[in-house]
């Protein structure tokens, strides 16, 4: 069994869709016997990926910041909870801890968050799935971006191949469980010719 992190926002979006796709995460990878860690907050997207596996009987780790937990943020009633001193401490306990990363529907910090570990990819850091739901897309303006980067040589074709875009939740999960990224030189030939 794996341990699956997910980014999502701490707010519930404007459209119900979100949520329900929230639930529908958290109760399959809980379903399926798998660990769900996450920021460990009892708001939004993240309150509810972590009570719908919760709810279906399955284990769940929040790793949240002292600063935030103290504001009375974090979930009382995780599996495990973890509190750490700072963000990049936060980021990296879920990004050691996890076999592979989803992004759900979220603001500036779900997208840190997923840019900094589909860097590590990248790089060759960790061999990790990273994965978008593109919830009633979502995601599509910024996949447009990311291909941009590609032509514009500021990302490798074969890069951009390894990230993971579904708008159907299994079928990202199981991709995810699946697909293992190969590691491709990041630095484009700087004497070649401008594309």
């Amino acid at each position: 069994m794996a341990t699956i992190c997910v980014f999502c926002g701490a707010n519930n979006g404007c459209d119900k869709v979100y949520l329900d796709a929230a639930e529908r995460v958290g109760r399959l990878i809980a379903s399926e016997g798998h660990t769900l860690v996450y920021g460990g907050g009892r708001t939004g997207l993240m309150g509810t990926v972590a009570d719908a596996a919760l709810a279906a009987g399955g284990q769940v780790v929040g790793v949240i910041t002292r600063l935030l937990s103290d504001k009375e943020i974090a979930h009382s009633g995780l599996t495990d909870l973890r509190i750490v001193d700072s963000m990049h401490e936060r980021k990296l306990t879920m990004a050691t801890l996890a076999d592979g990363f989803i992004a759900l529907p979220g603001g500036i910090g779900t997208l840190e968050e997923f840019a900094e570990v589909f860097t590590w990819t990248q790089l060759g850091i960790h061999p990790k799935s990273c994965a978008l739901l593109d919830v009633d897309g979502y995601y599509r303006p910024l996949v447009e971006f990311f291909n941009r980067m590609v032509d514009n040589g500021f990302l490798g074709q074969e890069q951009l191949d390894q990230l993971i875009v579904e708008s159907d939740e299994r079928r990202l999960l199981e991709r995810v469980l699946h697909e293992k990224p190969e590691v491709f030189l990041k630095w484009l030939d700087n004497s070649a010719e401008i594309c």
